[in-house]
């Protein structure tokens, strides 16, 4: 009797586990779906589209907070600098130490671009615990004109950059303009499986955030508004001590009726990663930041970690011919995924055999980031409030 009951329980066991592995395995398969629908809203995202006829451009500054001299951020300010704009543009870029590395990139610019307006701002006063933000605030007393664009400097842009965003910025009802971007690897190994997570994860998300009209996210990538726009919401100094401060300027714009715009350009990150810890460390805090300021939409994120998904499916339902057949699907639309991106973007983040890896590599990070407050920035550890406040 003791061994008949021993065998059921295996059996209602093992019966269990296999209608387990078939709902994550469907779940998978709904999230290979998704992988299909991100592909076609990424290419109608960035399809042309009508443009209004082009009246007077305004001047711009243009706002480059800096920290240290990763390596590419000469590439990214000489993109920055050499733009196709016919109007005048002051280029503004801030550190908190006269001693910083990034200065002397910012000097030998300033050599080999003569002519252009180009300033350097050195300040070292701390408005809050976001140094950026206090970077952007005391970079604002050097600003000369009304139309501000805000950049990271691990940016690379096009030369028709500033054309693109100021015509979406002049777009009926628009209160601030932004831009996605696609990862590129600057520092070996390491970089480039940052890069692929920019490419493969965050820039599909995005673009079906945005195509199915779920968010109207804001990125650090570009940031344009007007000046009076900026004072109306607060200024960068009520920004000062959050975390997500480029999707709370965002949200801040969009409360004052204003909408977020996005023109059909993807930009690129340089990803600058050395180590794993500094990997993880980035990607940890990325993932902390998204569960602090919208935590329905990170946990429903879930899905999109399709190909761990169905392999754990496929393996709890026994990897029967109709389970390998539905993980063999999965795989398919991330490969088909990502060479859909890669043709958009005009270059490959990283090789089709390591997105595996990297894709097991982001579902863990996932799972890290459901819990704690903690995250690393630029060296310091800090926690985040519910509120999106650091301390």
């Amino acid at each position: 009797m003791l061994s008949r009951a021993v065998a059921l329980a295996k059996v209602g066991q093992l019966s269990f586990c296999h209608v387990l592995g078939w709902v994550i395995l469907a779940t998978a398969i709904g999230g290979g779906l998704y992988m299909v629908a991100a592909a076609a809203l990424l290419t109608r995202l960035m399809a042309p589209r009508l443009s209004r006829p082009e009246t007077s451009p305004p001047a711009i500054t243009v706002l480059k907070p800096l920290y240290g001299a990763e390596t590419g951020l000469d590439a990214a300010l000489s993109s920055t600098l050499e733009q196709d704009y016919p109007a005048p543009v002051q280029f503004v870029f801030g550190v908190h130490a006269a001693d910083d590395p990034a200065c002397h990139i910012v000097e030998q610019l300033k050599n080999s671009h003569p002519g252009y307006d180009i300033e350097l701002v050195c300040d070292t006063a701390r408005h809050g615990s976001n140094a950026k933000v206090s970077n952007l605030i005391n970079m604002m007393s050097a600003v000369k004109h009304h139309t501000l664009v805000v950049a990271d400097s691990d940016i690379a842009v096009p030369a028709d950059w500033l054309r693109r965003v100021v015509a979406a910025l002049t777009e009926p009802g628009v209160g601030i303009v932004s831009c996605v971007y696609a990862g590129e690897g600057r520092s070996g190994a390491w970089s480039r499986l940052a890069a692929m997570a920019v490419s493969y994860n965050f820039l599909p998300n995005a673009a079906a955030g945005i195509g199915f009209g779920l968010a109207a996210p804001c990125f650090g990538s570009t940031m344009a508004l007007s000046r009076e726009t900026l004072n109306r919401i607060g200024g960068f100094e009520r920004f000062a001590n959050l975390l997500a401060d480029d999707y709370e300027i965002g949200r801040a714009v969009r409360m004052q009726g204003a909408r977020v715009a996005y023109p059909p350009l993807i930009l690129h990150h340089f990803s600058n990663e050395t180590g794993f810890g500094e990997l993880v460390a980035h990607e940890l805090r990325w993932a902390r930041t998204i569960r602090t300021i919208d935590p329905r939409g990170h946990w429903g994120s879930f899905v999109t970690h399709a190909l761990p998904l169905g392999l754990i499916g496929a393996s709890l339902a026994g990897f029967t011919p109709t389970a390998i057949a539905g993980f063999a699907t999965i795989l398919a639309a991330r490969l088909f995924l990502k060479a859909r991106i890669d043709h958009i973007v005009g270059v490959q983040a990283g090789p089709a055999w390591a997105l595996p890896l990297r894709d097991v590599l982001s579902f863990a990070l996932f799972l890290g980031s459901l819990s704690g407050s903690a995250v690393r920035w630029r060296g310091a550890r800090l926690r985040v409030g519910r509120d999106g406040a650091m301390s």
